[in-house]
């Protein structure tokens, strides 16, 4: 899954230890948001849109894959 999070944290200028302090989660865990690795549960992509004011929508979307 492809996410918005690492561009929506650098406009607030956040760390990623930041995010994860204010979300409850490692750091680790926020890197690997960001680097696609890791698709978040439900309840932490529902925190993770209340905190940037944005919909589950418009911060996640499935990878985009080159058509054959």
């Amino acid at each position: 899954m492809e996410s918005l999070i690492r561009s929506e944290r650098e406009v607030r200028g956040w760390t990623q230890a930041m995010l994860a302090e204010q979300l409850n989660v490692s750091r680790q865990t926020i890197v690997a948001i960001e680097t696609g690795k890791y698709d978040p549960s439900l309840p932490l992509a529902f925190r993770i849109s209340s905190l940037f004011g944005k919909p589950i929508e418009g911060l996640f979307f499935p990878e985009t894959t080159p058509s054959r």
